[in-house]
């Protein structure tokens, strides 16, 4: 719906039960995040916090909750903004049905900014320190405002069409900030925000940053769109909200939001860092204290009746995973045009998102040949992993869509069986070593660093998957409880001695001695703890994705080299261990549990929520 602030947004969903108003204080210390974790999972309603401990402002959480609730709020747009994205793809299918695409015109006319002198969010000013101080997890380095909008400019080529609006983690206070005058902004590599502050480093000036909070949820979604370069989140924001963006422009000063809750102004000198982290993040893990950039702080702005919104960043699935699958509504279609070749794509949100990639494509070369191996599918996958955030991928399985043409990319346990009955792993791995990967993701060599590899499997099925635990399954020293996580995949538990983890080497050497009894289990992950491992697809698609590196950690019985060629003549081996390199995992304070339980008890504010 073409909301026009957050408070219209609020008031809509209570009318239609989508929201519940909690009015006993919260703690915005770990309290309110334990809260929206548990609502989420259950699959309840947005939250709406009216009394903030040791805050004016109310908090509203989980609007994105479901992706039910999700398809509401964009109720009067999502079918326009596809339609668009439907004739992007094929702009001659207007002609064919007009009628379906009648709701394209009205979208258009909305799609541009409108530049104004005031808005009400610059009514009030106010301090950092007078903002909701929320902190997620435990060991979290200082509040962080979890959903932000990051407004910037290109330096050399100011103005909307090169601006980019970006969802960065931003954190208030703590470490080394000077209280109410700077804030850390933490941003990716690949992001846009990176291209205008390598301009301004060029240009030896500092880079002015706005950062918007709340507002129209249209806008949020667009902050975190991966659209591409030079393509305005702005205007996808107006599609999505049916009215133009409202932006105040001021002669000297960069453009603000007006419709927005908050909106904090300053500058980044691209010159200075400081540290910023801890944060629980989304692979499950603590993102550790790095240097980046830090916000310099001139305003603090808000309108008379703001809300702030947060979500929890977490292992998933959390309220995020519902940004991944209406984006994916979105924008699907348009995949294969940017990737010819390309079928399907889904990157795993139980695994992380980024360090698993699942792709389905076409293996058309040499279509005479009676033995099918992957060609074309290298071919994409270099592509692929060139393509903005699917870069970051550090696992990419991909598969013929000949094959298996009724194959579901989201049905991941059939998606493994494909893989596994078809791969050949002397053949099918192919790797990138010394590489960036994800930069929360510590699995790697160093801070943004690691490997990559792509899995490719074609042809007719190769094997038979065991159900079955063999009866006589030698394990060395060192290992023991094997149990199936899924069909041809066994995770087996390593008992550490003296604080160090067995060398696999020896496990691989061993199993070559009786591989007979693992044929029909072309996979095997050895893992701290096998009961979780494998209790649910999800404990062991995180395990195995988030706790591996892919040069570092497989291995393989009976594997070889050849040309600088790795593979394995039996089952692949991956060493999903905790390292001592690695982020420690996200714990919830007991205290705060607790707290929580009594709230929840019957009679209790919460009682019935989850």
């Amino acid at each position: 719906m073409g909301y026009r602030s957050l408070q219209e947004t609020v008031l809509d969903l209570e009318r239609h039960r989508h929201l519940v108003r909690i009015d006993v204080e919260i703690d915005p210390n770990l309290e309110a995040a334990e809260i929206q974790r548990r609502v989420y999972l259950a699959g309840g309603p947005a939250l709406l916090f009216s009394r903030v401990k040791g805050c004016r402002f109310p908090m509203v959480s989980n609007l994105f909750g479901t992706i039910e609730r999700t398809r509401f709020l964009f109720r009067d747009s999502i079918d326009a903004v596809r339609h668009l994205v439907e004739l992007k793809i094929d702009p001659g299918q207007f002609l064919k049905n007009p009628w379906r695409y009648r709701d394209v015109p009205s979208t258009l006319w909305s799609m541009w900014t409108r530049k104004v002198r005031r808005g009400p969010v610059t009514e009030h000013e106010t301090t950092l320190d007078q903002l909701p101080r929320l902190k997620c997890w435990p060991n979290d380095g200082g509040p962080f405002i979890t959903l932000p909008q990051v407004y910037s400019e290109h330096p050399g080529s100011p103005g909307f069409r090169n601006s980019n609006l970006g969802m960065y983690r931003v954190q208030l206070g703590g470490n080394e900030y000077i209280p109410n005058r700077e804030t850390g902004l933490h941003y990716q590599i690949h992001r846009s925000i990176g291209v205008h502050h390598a301009a301004a480093v060029r240009r030896g000036e500092k880079l002015p940053v706005n950062i918007f909070v709340g507002g129209p949820p249209a806008m949020t979604l667009a902050a975190v769109m991966p659209l591409p370069e030079g393509l305005s989140e702005l205007l996808f924001g107006a599609a999505l909200g049916r009215r133009p963006v409202r932006m105040i422009c001021r002669d000297g000063h960069l453009p603000i939001y007006a419709d927005a809750d908050f909106c904090i102004c300053g500058t980044i000198d691209p010159s200075k860092t400081k540290p910023e982290g801890p944060f629980g993040d989304h692979l499950g893990y603590y993102s550790l204290q790095h240097e980046f950039p830090y916000l310099e702080v001139t305003h603090v702005y808000h309108r008379t009746d703001a809300i702030w919104p947060f979500t929890v960043v977490g292992r998933p699935p959390q309220e995020d995973t519902s940004f991944g699958e209406i984006i994916h509504e979105i924008t699907g279609p348009i995949i294969p045009t940017v990737l010819p070749g390309v079928k399907a794509i889904h990157a795993v949100d139980a695994a992380g998102v980024h360090p698993l990639l699942l792709a389905i494509g076409s293996e058309r070369y040499v279509p005479y040949a009676t033995t099918r191996t992957p060609q074309e599918l290298l071919t994409t996958a270099n592509a692929i992993l060139g393509q903005g955030q699917l870069s970051l991928a550090k696992y990419l399985l991909i598969v013929a869509h000949e094959d298996q043409p009724e194959l579901d990319i989201h049905d991941i346990s059939a998606f493994f069986r494909h893989v596994l009955e078809r791969v050949d792993w002397r053949n099918n791995l192919h790797f990138q070593t010394r590489t960036t990967i994800d930069t929360l993701d510590y699995s790697g060599s160093g801070f943004n660093r690691g490997s990559k590899v792509v899995i490719a499997a074609a042809g007719p099925r190769r094997r038979e998957l065991g159900t079955e635990l063999p009866r006589e399954l030698p394990l060395c020293d060192g290992y023991r409880n094997p149990r199936i996580a899924m069909p041809g995949v066994l995770v087996i538990e390593s008992r550490k001695k003296s604080g160090e983890n067995p060398d696999v080497a020896l496990l691989c050497k061993h199993l070559e001695q009786r591989s007979e009894l693992i044929d029909t289990f072309p996979l095997i992950v050895v893992v701290d703890d096998s009961e979780f491992a494998a209790r649910t697809l999800n404990n062991w698609l995180w395990v195995t994705f988030t706790r591996s590196n892919p040069a570092a950690d497989i291995a393989g019985i009976n594997s070889f080299t050849d040309e600088k060629h790795w593979g394995c003549h039996s089952s692949l081996v991956i060493d999903a261990r905790i390292k001592p390199h690695h982020a420690p995992p996200l714990v919830e304070d007991p205290d705060v549990t607790l707290r929580v339980d009594q709230l929840a008890a019957r009679g209790g504010p919460l009682h019935g929520l989850f």
